[in-house]
């Protein structure tokens, strides 16, 4: 899954617990996929920022 199509779908699982309309049992599930979407989000996030690290890095080396 995209990471633009994880969050949006942590939106409309905020938005849906939000509602007070869910049973808790409905509301237990979305809080736990909403906890493994939110993990995979931030372990995309932190991937990215290592390969900007890296990026950043070579040109640094690149320009010495």
């Amino acid at each position: 899954m995209k990471i633009e199509d994880s969050l949006r779908r942590l939106k409309e699982i905020v938005d849906a617990l939000n509602s007070s309309e869910l049973s808790l049992d409905e509301s237990l599930k979305l809080f736990e996929e909403g906890s493994k979407i939110s993990a995979q989000c931030y372990d995309y996030l932190k991937k990215a920022e290592q390969r900007v690290t890296e990026i950043t890095d070579n040109v640094k080396t690149f320009d010495e």
